[in-house]
């Protein structure tokens, strides 16, 4: 991969380079494609799947899930398959295609060059902490080596998790690097007076990696009795512990893409485990699991495995689990729970039974459907109606965060007989359950505006100039209001590129759904579609407005410049017999 240069990359070359791109080439490198009609399909590579689900449009240069969800440009599949950032799939793109990238000159290429050097330098500090801690553990560590021996850890797991010692001294690592900057990446303690000390010290050390092998942060276990048992590096630019989990980096090293992974609380878990032969457990870094944790390994396994002990604080962190991934449990994604005996963790645990016995319990570990209504419904009699309606306070709205799908179908019919009614889906459930079919047969009028635009954004400039404005107020809601602007400031923009500037908006799944709906491609005349879809669009609005200020007229009286509003959306005269007894 070519290295990055600095400054920011010009938006006219991305969208050069979207223009010139061919997806299919890109994507048919790395995942064999086969042509059915106008598009190509495959198994899905983001998620485990047995029949084909994953589209790439060539026409539209963008590909689609209709499994997982997963949609995107060449960039966003780059970036995901890869595990790119979003400058170094531009960098790698561009490369295939012989074009180098530019950098645009100024303040703003000034301040990404500062930003990017201090980033790099927590990074190099880090890395340099790391093989520090990872030679003290070998020249002076006799305790923390002893330690490890204790628990069956051997030199080869210790070296490929890059285990270390912080030795007891108050300066060790500021005395050998620069102390402002161990500061900033969370590794020394400012001092009331000046200088620093080291965070970390009579420590086993746990060096954080993320997914390209840089060490963000550390975890450190106490080998005596000062300061808490466990200790982590603070947040800092390059360590953000909600995000990031450990192991993952060397789980990836050894065995590639896992069919599942095994989620659980310590460092020294997930090292004990990979001694024994189970080198597929990650670790939260001392919080509860959390919607970015999910997002990120469902990247990697279609199954995730939450282990947790059966005590109330280990019920605490399997709700927190739970209702993290409910929103992600797409097609082709599987979670279950496994609960451990009392006084055990998965360290002793597989030390006691070794790694077959253990793997049998992973495999044998409840599934979510079992967990989410067992444990809402333990402390309950379902046989007292007002039990039963106590689950269905907590139950609703936990299954209303679950993607639209048979599974979520399915957990509300069971939580239908669990209740003991067929009356439990409430009116929003059953106006969901109608927007579930497919949206093209009969979608809303603004939806219908929206698809146009995005599938032929250049049937925008036939808009009057009037509904333009109404819309940019919000008056037709925000995804258009903020699809007008976009394609206000660049009319001659594809789709591929819009959906670019989509990346970080939180209208981009809604975007993606839109795009997905092939059926909008093949219509002849985009901008009499459009213009007729505008017109009913008015048309409804009028209606409401009407009904609004009839409802008012009867309530409360109108004001004049309501009136005449009012006699405007009725097409009549002061003569009407209505407006005569409004007034």
């Amino acid at each position: 991969m070519p290295i990055a240069m600095a400054g920011r990359i010009p938006q006219s070359f991305i969208d050069e380079l979207l223009a010139r791109a061919d997806i299919v080439e890109i994507i048919n490198a790395r995942v064999p494609l086969k042509k059915t009609g106008r598009n190509f399909v495959a198994r899905c590579p983001f998620h485990d799947e047995k029949t084909p689900s994953f589209s790439v449009s060539p026409n539209k240069q963008f590909y689609y899930c209709f499994g997982c969800g997963v949609s995107g440009s060449a960039i966003g599949f780059l970036m995901e398959y890869d595990h790119l950032t979003f400058p170094e799939a531009i960098e790698t793109l561009a490369a295939h295609y012989g074009l180098t990238v530019p950098r645009e000159n100024g303040a703003g290429r000034e301040k990404d060059e500062a930003e990017r050097q201090r980033l790099q330098a927590l990074y190099r500090v880090n890395q340099e902490a790391a093989v520090f801690y990872a030679r003290q553990l070998r020249e002076t560590g006799c305790s923390a080596v002893e330690y490890l021996r204790r628990r069956g850890v051997d030199g080869k797991i210790a070296r490929r998790y890059g285990v270390g010692y912080a030795p007891p001294e108050w300066e060790a690592l500021c005395r050998r690097y620069d102390a402002q900057l161990l500061g900033e990446a969370g590794l020394a303690i400012a001092k009331e007076g000046r200088g620093h000390y080291d965070r970390f010290r009579d420590r086993i050390m746990f060096p954080i990696r993320n997914r390209r092998g840089q060490v963000l942060g550390f975890g450190g276990r106490a080998l005596g009795e000062q300061g808490p048992k466990y200790l982590n590096t603070p947040e800092t630019p390059v360590f953000h512990k909600g995000r990031e989990v450990y192991g993952l980096y060397e789980m990836l090293q050894v065995g590639g893409r896992p069919s599942r992974i095994l989620v659980v609380e310590g460092y020294m878990d997930v090292i004990a485990l990979a001694q024994q032969g189970i080198p597929y457990a990650v670790a939260t870094l001392g919080t509860a699991a959390t919607s970015d944790h999910v997002r990120l390994l469902f990247h990697h396994a279609g199954e995730l495995v939450f282990c947790f002990d059966g005590d109330a604080a280990g019920r605490k962190a399997a709700r927190r689990a739970l209702e993290a991934v409910l929103p992600q449990l797409q097609a082709g994604r599987k979670v279950t729970f496994l609960w451990l005996p009392e006084g055990e963790d998965p360290d002793s645990l597989v030390r006691k039974e070794g790694a077959r016995a253990f793997e049998e319990r992973v495999r044998q570990a409840e599934p979510l459907s079992s967990y989410f209504f067992r444990g809402l419904s333990e402390d309950l009699d379902l046989s007292q109606m007002e039990d039963r309606a106590a689950l269905l306070k907590q139950a609703r709205p936990l299954l209303q965060r679950l993607p639209e799908g048979a599974f979520r179908q399915m957990m509300q019919a069971r939580l239908k007989e669990l209740a003991g009614s067929r009356e439990v889906e409430t009116r929003t459930e059953r106006n969901e359950s109608i927007q579930r079919l497919p949206r093209l047969r009969q979608p809303r009028v603004e939806e219908r505006v929206a698809a146009l635009l995005v599938h032929h954004p250049r049937a925008f400039a036939c808009l009057p100039d009037g509904f333009r404005e109404a819309a940019k107020i919000g008056r037709h809601g925000e995804l258009l209001a903020q699809l007008v602007l976009t394609l206000e400031m660049t009319p001659e923009i594809n789709s591929t590129v819009l959906l670019e500037k989509f990346q970080a908006n939180p209208h981009l799944s809604h975007l993606q759904e839109l795009l997905s709906q092939e059926a909008f491609q093949s219509i002849e005349d985009p901008q009499r579609e459009l213009l007729d879809a505008v017109t009913a669009l008015n048309r409804k609005i009028d209606k409401l407005r009407l009904k609004a200020l009839l409802g008012k007229a009867d309530r409360e009286g109108l004001t004049q410049e309501e009136k005449a509003e009012l006699l405007t959306l009725m097409g009549g005269s002061q003569g009407s017999p209505l407006l005569v007894d409004i007034q």
